[in-house]
């Protein structure tokens, strides 16, 4: 089974995809750090710069999902099976998580754990228990890679289904997907309400509403996989020819106003409903150029080793600020300057981590990876295949894909 031929060309490379990954994490890492105490000061909205990133955490793992759809069906081989597609996207996301877990698990997320904690985090079940303490426990951004197994899973038979859609439907099919995410926080509303956010998150006017509506729009698995739907249509429209020529700068900007409306709208209206259409459109136009060998601001060798090292980035980065926050502890700034000053120090080191994670563990066991798939690859060359589907990138190295 392989993808429709792009009327614009096709190449198995997305560097501006891959480049606009690191912002996505880096949007995720900004909101967390607006929740340190020193960038935190108490008030009705907050502080300015909390204000401002109140929603960058949910806006990062749903660019990431859409994304994942979208490059997995873009990369799509014909010559692999369903269970070494599955081993190598488990070789690009388990190790990091292994050590991570363990890394925020000795460091500071002892004094909390719990066995109802640990395991499901380590077992990357963690999004399907409707408690805040448990998916967003131990090294919270891991609960998105709960959300990532599943997408994995269902890819082969969601990419069998989309296929068949015919060309000329795939734009309805698109729209009838976004619509279903954007409405789905009016029926979830209709859900009692329950109990609020935990301890640290009550008395926090960003948050304090309700945890079962918020883990029923944002968190659980099966409705996230509305938004990895999404991105398998929208790959299938470039792929068809049937985008509509929007472009890079445009997408952005209505990628931008869409996060700038995020913060007026309603809690769970705020979560995905306002951004999910505006990223599905930005990525598209940013594969767009890059099919067609135009690439993008976020195509180049700076941007791209920073995409690389993104899914590492994404899950380093809580544990350092975690860290920094409850064994140092932070005063508020003197002055703007001193805030940003520290923000840089955070984010560079965690960039340091990154890089080391991912030349330490992850490019490691995806090599290995790659190497006994082709070895696989190799065996069965005489038999009669039995096509499926893989991510690819040149010779066997898959595709980087965003998660969050």
């Amino acid at each position: 089974m392989s993808a429709a031929p792009a009327a614009t060309g096709r190449s198995s490379r997305l560097p501006s995809l891959t480049g606009m990954r690191f912002f996505a994490a880096f949007l995720v890492f900004l909101f967390h750090l607006s929740l340190l105490d020193a960038y935190s000061t108490a008030g009705e909205n907050h502080g300015p710069f909390a204000a401002a990133l109140k929603n960058g955490g949910w806006a990062g793992v749903t660019f990431f999902f859409i994304l994942s759809g979208f490059v997995l069906t873009w990369s799509v081989r014909e010559d692999d099976t369903a269970r070494a597609f599955f081993g190598r996207r488990l070789a690009k996301v388990f190790p990091n998580h292994v050590v991570t877990f363990f890394l925020a698990l000795a460091s500071y997320a002892y004094a909390s754990a719990t066995w109802g904690k640990g395991v499901p985090n380590f077992l990357l079940l963690q999004a399907w228990v409707p408690r805040d303490d448990v998916f967003f426990s131990i090294n919270n951004p891991s609960w998105s890679l709960s959300c990532e197994l599943v997408f994995y899973l269902l890819f082969p038979v969601l990419h069998r289904w989309v296929l068949r859609i015919r060309d000329a439907r795939l734009w309805w099919w698109a729209a009838g997907t976004a619509a279903a995410i954007v409405l789905l926080p009016l029926l979830v509303r209709l859900v009692p309400a329950g109990e609020t956010f935990g301890p640290n998150h009550a008395n926090s006017p960003l948050y304090g509403h309700s945890i079962t509506q918020m883990w029923l729009v944002y968190i659980f698995p099966p409705v996230r996989v509305l938004d990895f739907l999404l991105g398998i249509l929208m790959a299938r429209i470039v792929l068809s020819g049937r985008w509509i020529g929007l472009g890079a700068l445009p997408a952005l900007a209505l990628a931008v106003a869409g996060y700038a409306v995020s913060l007026e709208v309603p809690f769970l209206f705020s979560l995905n409903a306002v951004v999910v259409v505006p990223f599905a459109l930005l990525i598209s136009a940013a594969a767009a150029r890059d099919a067609q060998g135009l690439g993008t601001a976020v195509s180049g060798r700076v941007c791209v080793w920073l995409g690389e090292v993104s899914f590492a980035f994404y899950l380093v980065h809580q544990i350092l600020l975690s860290v920094a926050q409850e064994r140092f502890g932070f005063r508020e700034p003197d002055s703007p300057a001193e805030a940003v000053g520290v923000a840089v120090l955070i984010a560079a080191v965690s960039l340091l981590l990154a890089w080391l994670l991912y030349i330490g563990v992850e490019r490691p066991v995806v090599r290995a990876w790659a190497r006994r798939a082709r070895a696989a690859r190799a065996a069965r060359a005489a038999r009669t295949p039995d096509p499926v589907l893989s991510p690819r990138g040149d010779s066997d190295r898959p595709v980087t894909v965003g998660t969050g």
